[in-house]
């Protein structure tokens, strides 16, 4: 099935920002803004009650939303790098005690899970950080007795990954700073990529220099494989598929690589399928229309250093059929994003000392791609967008 013909060209920035009644935008860029509220909450001494607490594990109770996903991509990146266990639960394990501290987040204030967990992990005596809308029932039960760390940027659902992110990297800073917080990026610093990225990726840029567009390109009218080239990468695959499909009804699988690649000949196989004598040599898509397939493009998203070792990877998706099926590398640029934030008259300031390039620049790199993808969901929803949603307009705070 062949996509429609977009309604906005991406390079038209008015239209664009006329299209965005409901602030999509903003709300796709504001990953920044989330990360900085929460250094700030740091700064405000929210979390005073962890310092250098040195607990037996940190408990990761998630609700619904992006908490459950943010959290899962945060234990796969820390791999063995963590100083003390991770657990990640959707329910309060029975063996919590008051040796724990326990993490309880998500979007939903109501959620009986998590009105349990903060009750019980009180009553067991351990320390209790409540990343979720205070109100309702959960007020009661976290009032006076639990580190509070509310929303402070509002966001459409599908864009508060970071803002969870954050809060589980400002938790694990503070209660193991030797070795978790030497893992970790410094929320400041993170915040000023993340901002650095949404400039990039704003509606003023063009496509040959604005990622989030170029991306957005490069799934218009393609049927969409996201890979993971790593298990933190794959977290951020599926999230990738879910915003997508929150954003703009757009529908894509998130894989693993290894299982793009084993597929690769049933992937052209099955685009090709729908036109049997279609010849993409000789077609010419001026004179005979739009091609009649559907074809695939594999995104692979990869924090790797190695980026050439990244690239042979995909080198299976060059065989016979490649005008099918394609694949490209997806990667964040942070070394770019870091130029920008200093005087290029200035050497680049250096790293700090306790945060290895090699340790803490997978997530840097995964909060940057995952800011990327959702501004490029948020342009795919405008391009295809031919009115405002009724009650939409100036929801998220205005405009880009």
């Amino acid at each position: 099935m062949i996509a429609g013909t977009p309604v906005l060209d991406l390079d038209d920035a008015a239209s664009l920002e006329a299209a965005d009644v409901g602030g999509v935008l903003r709300s796709a860029a504001s990953g920044g803004a989330q990360v900085r509220a929460t250094a700030a909450a740091v700064d405000e001494q929210v979390l005073a009650a962890l310092a250098d607490l040195r607990p037996r594990s940190v408990v990761l109770v998630t609700g619904s939303g992006r908490a459950t996903r943010a959290a899962r991509l945060l234990v796969a990146a820390l791999g063995d790098r963590a100083g003390l266990p991770i657990v990640t639960v959707a329910a309060l394990p029975p063996w919590v005690g008051p040796l724990d501290v326990v993490l309880v987040a998500g979007d939903d204030a109501g959620d009986p899970r998590l009105i349990d967990a903060v009750a019980r992990s009180r009553q067991r005596g351990a320390e209790v950080v409540v990343a979720t809308p205070l109100e309702g029932p959960l007020r009661a039960a976290a009032a006076g007795r639990a580190a509070l760390l509310e929303p402070r940027v509002p966001v459409l659902d599908h864009n508060r990954l970071l803002r969870f992110l954050a809060i589980g990297i400002a938790v694990l800073r503070t209660v193991d700073p030797a070795r978790t917080g030497a893992a970790v990026p410094d929320l400041v610093q993170l915040a000023d990529l993340l901002d650095a990225e949404a400039l990039r990726d704003g509606p003023q840029n063009e496509i040959f220099r604005n990622p989030a567009k170029t991306l957005a390109a490069r799934m218009q009218q393609r049927g969409v494989v996201l890979a993971g080239d790593s298990p933190a990468a794959l977290e951020l695959a599926e999230h990738g598929a879910e915003v997508l499909l929150q954003s703009c009804g757009r529908v894509a699988t998130a894989v693993d690589l290894a299982e793009a690649v084993a597929a690769q000949a049933r992937i052209v196989e099955a685009a090709g399928e729908s036109a049997p004598d279609f010849d993409p040599m000789f077609h010419d898509e001026e004179l005979d229309g739009p091609v009649p397939v559907e074809r695939v493009r594999v995104l692979v998203l990869s924090a790797d250093h190695d980026q050439a070792a990244a690239r042979r990877r995909l080198a299976v998706f060059g065989g016979p059929g490649s005008g099918l099926v394609d694949a490209d590398l997806v990667n964040a640029d942070v070394d770019l994003l870091h130029t920008g934030l200093t005087d290029p008259e200035l050497p680049p300031p250096p790293r700090q000392e306790q945060q290895p390039q090699s340790q803490s620049s997978e997530l840097e790199q995964l909060a940057v791609l995952a800011l990327r993808m959702e501004m490029a969901a948020a342009y795919l929803r405008l391009i295809g967008s031919r009115a405002a949603t009724p009650g939409e307009q100036a929801q998220y705070g205005g405009n880009y």
